[in-house]
């Protein structure tokens, strides 16, 4: 009997045989969700893959699979789809099926090894099931009949629970920690992140780092003169011996100038904690005193294209304008052949607001020495003198007294901001006020004490 005699349903029969006789091809996803679980006990892989492995090794023998390839996810959260290996292993299973292999299964260890958001489990599984490929889990019996579907529809919810539980726990770990005074995560540059015994509870607080701190304040104080760029500022901690501490990824390197701009930024070198936006009185100890820090916030805000303007100091600046367009004249530099020469340009002309204006760069020497010439023609009557003179004194006294009465003034607007600033804190605490309306009154008033202590420092 040949095969074109065999009856229909033996023809299916033998393919069905063959179909079982064919080894099954599996692919192995393993994960954990941090590096330090990855790293745990001295190993690149730690404990946890390894058991997995071994784990799905097992699985695959027991269906009668062979694991062809094997994905490592090592540190990844499975609350995102975006994973690395996850992604390699997706276009591993379409460049199979475009190929003309099968990969019949995909094995994990537990269902929230691949994902622990209902919603990707489902385009996730959809995406398998178009692959052609079935998804197998070592530690729960998910099949296709419907107690396997709703089993894997259960476990699947209860691990988006547990995700959203763990966040919203450790959410509400560090915004009491935060409330408290603590670090939040990784210290930044300047201080280290210690462990604290006190009555047989560990802590973990932020110290002061004795190789860093002193040139993180100098940073602060330099910036604040108004004499350097972040760039011309970065060079110069980089040549003191400034250097971000090597991680598990990078190596100790020279401090950039992104990195510098985010700590002279970072409100936790004033001693205050930073979290969703709010302040809080730190523990730690403050590098830089708020004057400072506020001086640097002003000159940050006005830089332009990332950069500070730079500043060409002279005596006669604000003091000379164009005698054509009646502009103010303003510095600039040339510097041919490594010597620099300083000029006075018309900020008219230079702006094309005045574009008629035939002005042209006059060096500062000559119109220095045409200021001299015309006060030498400048003469006053002794009468005229005295004049002048008790008329100076009698402003300068009038002045006197109203900076004084401004200062009064002024300080007792700031002492009365730094007392809201305590009550609004104290019922923060309290639970008397949410953290939105938290954030936006701590805006206020950091902008109105920011205001006040530039009046001040002015006046002073």
């Amino acid at each position: 009997m040949n095969a074109s005699t065999i009856p229909f349903t033996s023809q299916n029969a033998m393919a069905l045989l063959a179909q079982e006789l064919t080894p099954k091809r599996a692919v192995s996803y393993l994960r954990v969700s941090t590096r330090e679980q990855a790293q745990r006990g001295g190993h690149e892989e730690g404990f946890s893959i390894p058991a997995q492995r071994a784990a799905n090794k097992r699985k695959a023998k027991t269906i009668g699979a062979t694991i062809v390839k094997e994905f490592v996810e090592r540190g990844a959260s499975g609350t995102s789809t975006r994973r690395p290996a996850l992604q390699a292993m997706l276009r591993y299973l379409e460049e199979a099926i475009a190929s003309g292999e099968t990969i019949d299964y995909v094995i994990v260890h537990k269902l929230d090894r691949l994902t622990r958001n209902r919603a990707d489990d489902v385009v996730l599984n959809q995406r398998f099931h178009e692959l052609g490929t079935r998804l197998i889990s070592t530690s729960e019996n998910i099949d296709q009949t419907p107690g396997g579907m709703l089993l894997h529809g259960i476990m699947a919810s209860i691990s988006e629970f547990y995700s959203n539980n763990l966040s919203s726990e450790v959410k509400k770990g560090m915004s009491e920690k935060a409330r408290n005074g603590g670090c939040i995560g990784k210290a930044p540059l300047g201080y280290r992140n210690t462990t604290t015994t006190s009555n047989g509870r560990e802590a973990h607080v932020a110290t002061i780092d004795p190789d860093r701190a002193e040139l993180i304040t100098r940073a602060f104080t330099a910036y604040a003169t108004g004499d350097y760029t972040l760039k011309s500022l970065a060079a110069e901690l980089n040549s003191r011996g400034l250097t971000v501490p090597a991680t598990a990824r990078l190596p100790e390197r020279p401090i950039s100038i992104q990195s510098l701009h985010r700590i002279l930024s970072n409100p936790f070198y004033t001693g205050q904690v930073v979290y969703h936006d709010c302040l809080y009185p730190g523990t730690h100890q403050a590098l830089v005193d708020q004057q400072t820090f506020q001086r640097v916030q002003a000159i940050l805000a006005g830089k332009v294209n990332g950069e500070r303007t730079i500043r060409h100091p002279h005596y006669l600046k604000s003091t000379v304008y164009c005698g054509i367009c009646h502009s103010r004249l303003i510095i600039t530099t040339a510097r041919p052949k490594k010597t620099t020469y300083q000029y006075f340009v018309c900020l008219g002309r230079h702006s094309r607001k005045q574009p008629d204006c035939t002005f042209r760069a006059t060096q500062t020497e000559t119109v220095e020495d045409e200021v001299e010439h015309l006060y030498q023609r400048i003469h006053l009557r002794p009468t005229r003198r005295e004049e002048l003179e008790q008329a100076l004194h009698h402003q300068l006294g009038q002045l006197v007294v109203d900076t004084q009465q401004q200062l009064a003034q002024i300080t007792a607007t700031r002492q009365k901001l730094k007392h809201q600033q305590h009550k609004l804190l104290q019922a923060h605490y309290e639970n008397a006020i949410p953290v939105e309306l938290l954030r936006k009154e701590q805006q206020r008033i950091t902008h109105s004490l920011t205001t006040a202590n530039h009046r001040i420092q002015t006046l002073e």
